[in-house]
C-alpha cells in the first residue's frame, strides 16, 4: 500500500492523515500526541475548527520533546495561521470554500458576492513563491471550478480536498483530478459511519478480509489514489484508522462498491441536500452557517502568512 502520494510540486503527502475538526479544547492536544505516536504524519487544520492555538502548543511540545521533527510532518491549513500553529511554513495551504462574503459581514445569503478566484489565486501563488506554503490547493471545488482555475493558474493547484467516501464517491471529480495532475484528498472518508458500518456490501467485505468497516472504507479511498483524513480523538480508533498497510481489497471486491447508493449529504441548517464539492450552494440558512463555513476568499491584501 502506498504510504504517500506525490504531488505536482514533487512533495509527498501521506496517504492517511488526521483532520482536527471538532477536536475541542482540552482534547485536541492529547489526540494529536496520540496520533503522532501511532504513526500519523499528516495533520489537517483550519481556523474554522477553532483549535489551532492548542494545536500549535501541542506541536511545539512534540518537537521540543523529540517525539517528531517538523520536517517529518505534513501540515495542512486553510486561511493562514502560522502564528497560532507556531510554524514557519505550511506543507499545504488551501482555499477552503469557493465563495466570498462582503468584508466584515456575517455568513448569510444576502452577503454572498461573486469571488475573484483568479486574483485570490495570484496571492496564493505569491505565498508559494515565498516558501511559506510548500504547496497550494483548494477545497470543495467542483470539476468546473477547478477547470476554470487551471486555465488561469501560473502555479496549478496541487490538491483539491473534498468530501469523498463510499456513499459519495466523486467518480467524475476524481477522474478530472487524475487527468489534470491534481491530487484528490478526501475529508469525511468514513461518511456517516453508521450508514457505512451497516451497509451490507461493506460489512460483507470487511468480514471476508478480517477487517473493520472503517478500515475497508479508508482502504477503498487509498486504492482510488486519494489520501484520506479521517476524524477521531479516540486513541483506539486512531490506531484502527491507520492500521491499513497490510490490507489490500481485491479488484473483484472493489467492484462491489459501485452497488452502494450515492447520496449527497445535507448541511445542518439548510433546507436542501448539498454536496460540498458541487458547483452550487444551499442558501437556505443564516446563523447555522457560522458553525460550518468560514470566509473563504479574503480580499487579496488579507491573504497572507504571518
Amino acid at each position: 500500500m502506498a504510504t504517500h502520494f506525490t504531488l505536482n510540486t514533487g512533495a509527498r503527502i501521506p496517504s492517511v492523515g488526521l483532520v482536527t475538526y471538532k477536536a475541542g479544547p482540552g482534547v485536541v492536544a492529547d489526540a494529536l500526541a496520540a496520533a503522532v505516536k501511532a504513526g500519523y504524519r499528516h495533520i489537517d487544520c483550519a481556523p474554522l475548527y477553532m483549535n489551532e492555538k492548542e494545536i500549535g502548543a501541542a506541536l511545539k511540545n512534540l518537537f521540543d520533546g523529540g517525539v517528531v521533527k517538523r520536517e517529518d510532518l505534513f501540515i495542512t491549513s486553510k486561511i493562514c495561521t502560522l502564528t497560532d500553529l507556531q510554524l514557519d511554513y505550511l506543507d499545504l495551504y488551501l482555499i477552503h470554500w469557493p465563495f466570498q462574503l462582503k468584508k466584515g459581514s456575517e455568513v448569510s445569503p444576502e452577503n454572498f458576492v461573486h469571488p475573484d478566484i483568479p486574483k485570490t489565486w495570484q496571492a496564493m501563488e505569491h505565498l508559494y513563491d515565498s516558501g511559506k506554503a510548500r504547496a497550494i490547493g483548494v477545497s470543495n471545488f467542483s470539476s468546473k471550478k477547478l477547470a476554470d482555475l487551471l486555465a488561469v493558474a501560473r502555479v496549478p493547484p496541487a490538491v483539491d480536498q473534498v468530501e469523498c467516501h463510499l456513499g459519495w464517491q466523486q467518480a467524475k471529480l476524481r477522474a478530472f483530478c487524475h487527468s489534470n495532475g491534481v491530487h484528490l484528498s478526501a475529508y469525511a472518508p468514513l461518511g456517516r459511519m453508521k450508514v457505512v458500518a451497516n451497509n451490507p456490501v461493506v460489512t460483507s467485505i470487511a468480514e471476508s478480509l478480517g477487517r473493520t468497516p472503517a478500515q475497508i472504507a479508508l482502504r477503498w479511498g487509498i486504492q482510488q489514489g486519494q489520501s484520506v483524513v479521517p476524524k477521531s480523538v479516540n486513541e483506539s480508533r486512531l490506531k484502527e484508522n491507520i492500521d491499513l498497510f497490510g490490507l489490500s481489497i481485491p479488484e473483484e471486491l472493489c467492484a462491489k462498491f459501485s452497488e452502494i447508493e450515492q447520496v449527497p449529504v445535507p448541511l445542518v441548517g439548510c433546507g436542501a441536500a448539498f454536496s460540498p464539492a458541487s458547483s452550487w450552494l444551499c442558501l437556505q440558512g443564516s446563523s447555522p452557517w457560522l458553525a460550518l463555513v468560514e470566509v473563504l476568499l479574503l480580499p487579496v491584501a488579507a491573504v497572507g502568512c504571518s
